[in-house]
């Protein structure tokens, strides 16, 4: 069976048009007839019916359908199985990663690539998990580093664990609250309170352990998906940033940011996970990532 003619159907049944879907392979709407026509003799059975202005698939349609995208995406991985065996440690890198992930990864993990593995091209993309999801299912990245939590289950995603980090209140050096004995979470709220997007698995800890009125949707007055931008903020106002400790460890270090002792103690962790897509082939240099991640967070 003519593979080519099978990704001409799929065209077709995606879009419903055999003019648009000539458009899209770049064919002539009469090369692209004569594909399923092809396609039609060779299965001895009508694919399309012609309903107004627009081409439905038969019930043998739909089964062949079904058939053609695991053909189509079987041959698709081979290929890029071949090319990845030839590229070694060079190759490409795509990966998104989650606001606690890019906090925590993205500038070590260009340095660590740009010293080691200089051949390698690494695309590093941020954003909202649900559009990474997008990106990932498109293959437009090869794997995500983001808050599990937030993925939903699916058959067609491997989500590995790799790590769990605690959460805390973090605050600027000499910030007004760091003078108290006690700190409570009214205490806090005299001041802006920044986080990044909460899962709704991290909202009903905190709304637990503080009440109410630590509702995000009323307690959060800084909310941005960039954690390090956040984190900016936090070091130069008298913000109060909820977050995942860890993402701003080298400043602690340094001595510019502190986590502030909120009672009672934030129980809240940051459950971090590296999802790929099942079946996928992996590049080699995917394995250099994979250990880079799992020796950076276990730090």
């Amino acid at each position: 069976m003519n593979l080519r003619h099978l990704e001409h159907f799929l065209a077709v049944a995606e879009t419903g048009s055999f003019s648009r879907a000539a458009e899209k392979l770049f064919l002539t709407q009469s090369a692209l007839s004569r594909s399923i026509q092809s396609l039609e003799g060779e299965i001895d059975g009508k694919l399309f019916d012609r309903v107004g202005k627009r081409n439905e698939l038969t019930p043998l349609g739909r089964l062949v359908k079904e058939r053609a995208q695991r053909m189509v995406l079987e041959a698709s991985e081979l290929k890029r199985g071949v090319e990845l065996m030839r590229q070694a440690n060079a190759g490409v890198m795509r990966l998104g990663l989650g606001s606690g992930p890019g906090a925590i990864l993205m500038t070590p993990l260009m340095c660590h690539m740009a010293t080691f593995h200089p051949r390698v091209q690494v695309r590093l993309v941020r954003g909202p998990t649900d559009l990474q999801l997008v990106q990932l299912r498109a293959r437009q990245l090869d794997a995500l580093v983001v808050d599990m939590r937030v993925v939903p289950p699916s058959p067609d995603l491997h989500i590995e664990p790799v790590a769990e980090m605690a959460g805390g209140w973090l605050v600027r050096t000499g910030h007004p609250l760091l003078q108290r004995r006690s700190v409570g979470l009214a205490d806090v709220l005299a001041f802006p309170v920044a986080s990044n997007p909460l899962s709704d698995e991290v909202t009903r800890a905190v709304v637990a352990q503080y009440g109410p009125q630590a509702n995000p949707a009323q307690m959060i007055t800084l909310e941005c998906n960039d954690l390090e931008s956040l984190i900016d903020v936090a070091e130069r106002t008298d913000t109060v940033l909820l977050c995942v400790l860890a993402a701003a460890r080298e400043r602690i270090k340094a001595g510019a940011m502190a986590v502030l002792p909120v009672r009672p103690t934030l129980q809240a962790t940051a459950r971090f996970a590296y999802v790929t897509l099942v079946g996928r082939s992996q590049a080699p240099v995917m394995g250099l990532l994979r250990d880079f991640v799992a020796q950076r967070l276990a730090d």
